[in-house]
């Protein structure tokens, strides 16, 4: 794969950014491309590693072929990457851009601590098929008559409603907000992934027979029940939306805020959309002037950090209840699987205070607004340690510590009411159905994405939209040609 000798010869390379200093002065995207010749080298470094780890199954969820699509962009053949890449994941343009990159974990070349570029590579290809026009509707050649509903647009219900519409089945996306592309949209901030990425694909979908309707509320505005009426099958792709409890005391004080409508509000305003959410209502949050805190370690805590910054918070810092992890992993124990150690993300980098193994005890207030946060030491089963509580000034506090389940409003409460769904054994309430086709206990009724396996990442939605899709096709038809 690539050049034999490229991984010895050729230094590892990917994006780099704007320097923070700008950055933070406006929404946008911020990494600087690299060159075509410059990519190609990159992709030069995937080697003749025997048994890619990269896209097994600890590394890429949808088995991206890795190895292959290096190769083709190392021989320049741009367009036959592009047609390899899109074979396993719907929307590359979105996983170069938010993904992790567990592949890279996974990367033989990781164990010396320059794995292959394949983040950087991926988001390449896919830039490069628009400019070359490549991405464009691929409708169907002919029609089956079967009709299918997909609640929720997120990454799972555009992968399964893109894939359903290519299997020639009429395709109906029902979005509660406003626009396509569910918490990919309004929840992750555009300096991270700008909205007419989502916008592109959504025409060519659009293209290619799938219907979309937004600002219907399944559940509340039309009834799961009426779907089940008028579909041949429905796919519930609704996410994992409800945030997790904290039960910090004083979290009703003004100021105090779970992380998402702070997110979605912000993101509305750069969309040039009024700011109030079905989903998120609250009153409008501007960290403008303000010292802001964060509790929680994760993604989302992070994009708190960088909206703050960008909207001119005075100082931020971000609680973390998990001792610092090392600058280094032992690679010997943990490749190829994701490793704990000391990351820092962008935002992070734009100036952000981090404390390390601090417990959360109190916001504290006067007259019912917030003025600081009381935090404390941790010891390494997470107990308060006596003696080190300290209080940080606050007039922000965004909690920020994942999510427990679908939105109990809406088609989860229709479906236990009506239907008595089936739900998993855990307090988040995730709708049970396997992996293997998808289906939950309500007949013709399907599940995927996070609503199904609780919050994830943005490529394993990907994946299980695709294998649902794939599941109803045989459903429906008998046999599919769907890849699974």
């Amino acid at each position: 794969m690539g050049k034999v000798t490229g991984f010895l010869e050729i230094d590892r390379q990917v994006h780099k950014y704007q320097p923070a200093s700008d950055r933070i002065r406006h929404f946008r995207e911020f990494t600087l491309p690299m060159s075509d010749k410059e990519v190609e080298k990159q992709a030069a470094r995937c080697m003749d590693c025997g048994i890619p780890f990269c896209h097994g199954p600890t590394g890429c969820p949808i088995h991206n072929q890795i190895p292959d699509w290096n190769d083709l962009v190392y021989k320049g053949d741009w367009d036959n990457a592009i047609r390899n890449l899109h074979s396993t994941n719907n929307f590359p343009e979105f996983t170069g851009r938010i993904c992790p990159a567990p592949c890279e974990e996974a990367c033989t070349l990781n164990l010396e601590d320059i794995p292959v570029a394949i983040k950087t590579v991926e988001q390449a290809i896919a830039d490069k098929a628009y400019e070359t026009g490549h991405i464009r509707p691929y409708p169907p050649e002919k029609k089956t008559g079967k009709r299918v509903a997909v609640i929720g647009s997120g990454p799972a219900g555009m992968a399964a409603a893109q894939q359903l519409g290519r299997a020639g089945h009429d395709v109906h996306v029902y979005e509660r907000e406003s626009r396509p592309g569910g918490l990919m949209r309004y929840g992750i901030p555009d300096f991270k992934i700008e909205k007419h990425y989502i916008d592109r694909r959504i025409e060519q979908m659009q293209g290619e027979g799938v219907s979309f309707y937004c600002g219907v509320n399944v559940g509340v505005d039309k009834k799961v029940e009426e779907l089940l009426a008028e579909y041949d099958a429905v796919l519930y792709c609704g996410g994992s939306e409800t945030p997790r409890a904290a039960d910090i005391p004083g979290d009703d004080l003004e100021g105090v805020h779970d992380a998402m409508p702070y997110l979605v509000q912000q993101n509305k305003r750069v969309g040039g959309e009024a700011i109030q959410s079905v989903a998120w209502p609250s009153p409008p949050i501007v960290a403008g002037g303000q010292h802001v805190v964060v509790v929680g370690g994760g993604d989302t805590a992070s994009d708190c950090v960088g909206t703050a910054f960008r909207q001119g918070a005075v100082r931020v810092t971000q609680l973390d209840i998990r001792p610092q992890p090392p600058e280094k992993e032992d690679k010997l124990a943990v490749w190829p699987y994701w490793a704990t150690k000391m990351r820092t993300s962008s935002s992070q980098a734009e100036g952000a205070e981090r404390e390390f193994q601090v417990a959360t005890l109190e916001f504290i207030g006067e007259d019912g607004q917030l003025t600081g946060v009381k935090c404390c030491e941790v010891d390494e089963k997470r107990k308060p340690i006596a003696g080190t509580e300290f209080v940080i000034r606050a007039d922000l506090a965004f909690i920020a510590i994942g999510f427990a389940g679908p939105a109990a409003a809406g088609v989860v409460q229709e479906l236990d009411g009506q239907m008595k769904i089936a739900t998993d054994a855990r307090r988040s309430r995730n709708v049970e159905a396997n992996d293997r086709d998808y289906r939950t206990s309500v007949e013709r009724l399907y599940a995927a994405g996070d609503v199904r396996r609780g919050q994830s990442l943005v490529v394993w939605a990907i994946r299980e939209g695709r294998q649902a899709a794939r599941a109803i096709d045989e459903a429906l038809m008998g046999s599919t040609v769907l890849p699974r």
